[in-house]
């Protein structure tokens, strides 16, 4: 990222590397536009360190499930966590944390609140037994692969469905939300929406005892 990138600006949104292999590679029109230019969050160099997340998160929960719900575990957890974002702070003042090019110190920044999240879930639900309002949340962890996929199918189809000039997805997001809200607001309600959609779906699934997977 830094050899590669502008040298006068290598973590910018128009001077990093990740943008111009993407450009070079996959080309403007087949990139997410959203930023006001060809950039895509998602790109090819930045999916190698969100692919460290998976695997650190991974790695978290095969420590959990060989270790258990203990003290130890939630001590080893919570370590762990604040060793991550120790070094992720100290990689922030050579390497920023940066959501949008996925740089590795976001990277270990992320894993490590996450580790200190599960530590105090597994204190909260599994040890203190505390388990209220939990059930919303059991709902997408019961079939996640499958939400995961339907997230991204559903909002397809939508955008597939004419409505007038628009599509269905438009018609909810502007002229519905968008009657009432502001853009931004407009487009947090149909997130949150769009997350009601998916775990009515999971909902409808676990009272038919369907988990689905892999």
């Amino acid at each position: 990222m830094y050899a590669f990138g502008d040298a006068n600006d290598p973590y910018s949104l128009v001077g990093n590397a990740a943008l111009k292999l993407d450009v070079a590679i996959l080309g403007e029109n087949h990139m997410y536009h959203g930023e006001g230019i060809a950039f895509d969050p998602e790109g090819i160099l930045s999916t190698l360190p969100a692919i460290v997340n998976v695997i650190i998160g991974f790695l978290a929960g095969d420590f959990i499930r060989q270790k258990g719900s203990n003290y130890e575990t939630i001590a080893k957890l919570m370590v762990a966590g604040c060793a991550l974002m120790f070094v992720a702070f100290c990689w922030d003042m050579v390497f920023p944390i940066n959501k949008k090019i996925w740089t590795s110190s976001f990277v270990l920044l992320t894993t490590g609140i996450d580790m200190l999240i599960l530590a105090v879930l597994i204190y909260m639900i599994e040890m203190v037994k505390y388990k209220k309002g939990t059930y919303f949340f059991e709902v997408f962890g019961k079939n996640p692969l499958f939400i995961y996929a339907l997230s991204g199918i559903l909002i397809t189809i939508m955008f597939m469905i004419p409505v007038g000039d628009s599509n269905l997805q438009r018609l909810f997001y502007k002229d519905i939300f968008g009657a009432f809200a502001g853009p931004t607001f407009a487009s947090f309600l149909f997130a949150i929406f769009y997350m009601m959609m998916l775990w009515l779906v999971g909902y409808w699934l676990d009272k038919k005892k369907i988990y689905i997977k892999v």
